[in-house]
């Protein structure tokens, strides 16, 4: 399927959050949000529904629970029930619920920093305590500390939040790392929330595993949250899917989200349905292209910034940088931001190991990384070197 990732789309003018926080001459690299138009099909089915004119209140539509069943089959040989699945305008809304509803408040919930940062602040929303187990780093490669996961549990902790792939690090956790989590969270009787948000953006070598259909028993301890929102670029229609396979567990989450969570839009409704009907061949070819845009950064950050480190990048189209070597003497996002006119996130607002890092978003036109690297390259040489 041909599809023009390399054109450059005007977003300064459409009140994009990630074009306007910043002055025009920079170039915004940080939030998770691609630069490309969504799909063909998004973009007709939204059309023709608009063309509709009337946009009263709404009811899902009856195929799509049968879509995202026989999605999730293909993909990972997963079987749910039709009432197993819910809609939610968000999967953070989903996380926020999730920590109201399992547990009691002053309840401990484990997260495992660096990591997107509404993931360590879901808990104190719900009045929860956030106890934090950092991710383990060897030779730039991320995976879980499940000694001081074990260690970590007490009689108060009731869940554990789980982002896979991660965000920002970069991993697509296998089954050996999921199923050693799972174990401990089956022993102490903890219940798992999985954001797997960006579980269709997958390099080569590469496999998401959805927690939940590691097991029927892991299954039963799983609430489970996607979205077409990152995959097709339509993040801003609010359209998320919740899975829990436990009837008294999907009970608590429902009397939770009583008057407080909406249903998903009708626009919303109508984009994810088109986007898990008919976008696979564009997902083809955006995955094609997000690799090359990858590979490009690795050998870009290898060849001329070598004294910056980037994780590797096995799923998500987010690079983690590490400039704590790199004889830059500020925080780096201030750095890049005033030097290069490059706004990338900080590292610190990831949790514990963040500090000294940037995140970089790599999901735009080939033109704006070339240009941004280039800008980045030329501030790393005003750096004064002993």
């Amino acid at each position: 399927m041909h599809c023009d990732f390399d054109r450059t789309i005007d977003r300064r003018h459409s009140d994009s959050a990630k074009w306007c926080r910043y002055e025009e001459d920079v170039l915004p690299l940080w939030v998770a949000d691609m630069d490309f138009a969504a799909p063909p099909a998004v973009i007709d089915a939204l059309r023709e529904r608009v063309h509709h004119g009337v946009f009263g209140y709404c009811r899902q539509p009856s195929e799509l629970n049968e879509v995202i069943q026989a999605r999730l089959a293909q993909l990972y040989d997963w079987r749910v029930r039709a009432e197993d699945i819910f809609l939610i305008p968000g999967v953070m809304r989903g996380v926020n619920l999730a920590c109201h509803a399992v547990g009691q408040p002053g309840d401990d919930i484990m997260v495992e920093p660096p990591v997107y940062t509404p993931l360590l602040l879901a808990p104190a929303n719900a009045q929860r305590q956030c106890v934090t187990v950092p991710l383990i780093e060897e030779s730039r490669r991320y995976t879980h500390d499940f000694d001081a996961l074990e260690q970590a549990v007490t009689q108060h902790t009731s869940m554990v939040l789980l982002c896979n792939p991660h965000n920002p690090v970069g991993r697509v956790f296998d089954q050996a790392e999921l199923t050693q989590l799972a174990e401990i969270c089956l022993r102490h009787n903890l219940i798992i929330c999985t954001d797997e948000i960006h579980g269709d953006i997958i390099y080569e070598g590469h496999r998401h595993i959805p927690i939940a259909s590691l097991d029927p028993e892991i299954a039963q301890r799983t609430i489970t949250f996607f979205a077409p929102s990152k995959t097709y670029n339509i993040a801003g229609l609010s359209c998320s899917v919740g899975v829990v396979q436990n009837p008294d567990l999907r009970a608590q989450l429902e009397a939770a989200r009583g008057g407080l969570v909406s249903n998903v839009n009708v626009l919303g409704l109508t984009a994810m349905l088109a986007a898990y009907t008919d976008g696979p061949d564009w997902l083809d070819s955006l995955l094609h292209y997000l690799q090359g845009n990858r590979d490009y950064l690795h050998q870009e950050i290898s060849e001329h910034m070598p004294t910056i480190g980037c994780s590797p990048v096995e799923g998500t189209f987010l690079a983690w940088l590490d400039c704590r070597d790199s004889g830059i003497q500020i925080n780096p996002h201030t750095f890049f931001l005033e030097r290069a006119r490059v706004a990338l996130n900080d590292g610190a607002g990831f949790g514990e190991g963040g500090e000294g890092f940037v995140r970089l978003n790599f999901g735009c036109p080939r033109a704006t990384l070339i240009e941004a690297l280039r800008r980045m390259r030329a501030a790393m040489e005003t750096i004064q070197r002993p």
